[in-house]
């Protein structure tokens, strides 16, 4: 009886949240039209702009410099109450002026100063609909949180919807996001993720650790290095403990597959919205991005006060990653001879005879 009581309560609860979701969108799509419809207090923004007839007589009055209303009829080929109707329409926006003399000539007037005022109106109407917009879906959320659980916490099925879920929350990013990087990705590729280029000319920060066999992949290490010329923090750790997307800490993505189960089935994922759930999550990130190596975007050969150069500086930081000579190698086009003799000349600079010593002294000296 109990049980069934708890699962009424449920279905209760989320007819009540499609509900809300329904009025809530009505409210928004009021709000929307209304924005675009009303100045403040002012007429209608509608008013403010040109329909087709007004843009084509301004353009035509352009064209003639000034011109009778008489002359522009007969141009436009309007009926002349209609040409009369235009150009006092365009006179009380601010578009043409009338000329001095017995008989009236209009000109035009420049469109910046006359629209400008009133698309700045609209700019900011606007703006004032998208803080409304944030503001009520904060609400909604904080409420939907307090009274169901079913809104911190969604699971995704399948590597498509994985896939345009990352990308959405990408394109929405407005602040940070945060990246644990697993070898054999689930659902995208870093070549592929080019929407972290949009978001960095955004301004959005990216953090990234990676882990290190994801390094060793063939092509993995450009791929970084140009989300590293673009803006990104990136950093690696021997092995991470899962694969975590966290946007504007306010969204987690966490795929829910084990690394042994890579291949059977769909892969699902779990979206976490606010909570102590994602509190957690970002806690687990920031503890591992403290122990995290950075990576260093290789150019040129110019020395710096320490005495190494870009390219050192990623060599030394693939090195304390723990990547392989042979892998290193591959990825930047040497031998592994010359990965070994580059090491041995950091190793003397750095007054050590072994790698791990070399590894402490970069770390002490701050060359990573």
């Amino acid at each position: 009886m109990a049980l069934r009581c708890q699962e009424c309560r449920r279905h209760q609860l989320a007819q009540l949240c499609r509900m809300v979701d329904k009025m809530l969108a009505s409210a928004l799509d009021r709000l929307i039209r209304w924005s675009f419809e009303h100045g403040e207090g002012e007429a209608g923004m509608q008013d403010g702009l040109l329909d087709a007839r007004e843009e084509q007589a301004y353009r035509l009055l352009v064209g003639l410099s000034s011109a009778r209303s008489a002359e522009l009829a007969e141009v436009a080929k309007l009926p002349q109450h209609e040409a009369d109707e235009v150009l006092q329409r365009l006179q009380a926006k601010g578009l043409v002026a009338i000329q001095p003399g017995d008989e009236a000539v209009f000109r035009p007037l420049p469109p910046d100063v006359a629209l400008g005022t009133t698309l700045l109106r609209r700019q900011e109407s606007l703006e004032s609909a998208r803080k409304t917009v944030a503001s009520l879906s904060e609400e909604f959320r904080a409420s939907a949180s307090r009274r169901d659980a079913h809104h911190l916490v969604e699971v995704i099925v399948g590597a498509t919807t994985l896939r345009d879920r990352l990308r959405d929350l990408q394109n929405s990013a407005r602040e940070e996001i945060l990246w644990f990087c697993r070898a054999n990705p689930l659902a995208m590729q870093g070549a592929d993720n080019t929407e972290e280029y949009g978001a960095l000319s955004r301004g959005v920060r990216y953090r990234a650790i990676y882990e290190r066999a994801l390094l060793e992949t063939p092509g993995e290490l450009d791929s970084i290095a140009e989300g590293v010329s673009w803006g990104e923090e990136a950093r690696t750790l021997l092995a991470l403990p899962v694969r975590l997307a966290i946007v504007d800490r306010a969204t987690a993505i966490c795929p829910l597959v084990r690394d042994d189960e890579l291949g059977i089935g769909e892969p699902t994922a779990a979206v976490i919205g606010r909570g102590q759930l994602l509190d957690a999550l970002l806690a687990l990130f920031e503890s591992h991005w403290e122990q995290a190596t950075p990576v260093k975007l290789q150019g040129g050969d110019q020395q710096g006060p320490d005495g190494l150069d870009d390219s050192e500086r990623f060599l030394l930081s693939l090195m304390v990653a723990g990547v392989p000579d042979k892998s290193i190698a591959s990825q930047l086009g040497i031998s592994r001879r010359t990965v070994q003799r580059r090491l041995d000349r950091l190793m003397s600079l750095a007054g050590v005879d072994t790698r791990t010593g070399l590894a402490f002294q970069a770390a002490k000296r701050g060359w990573l």
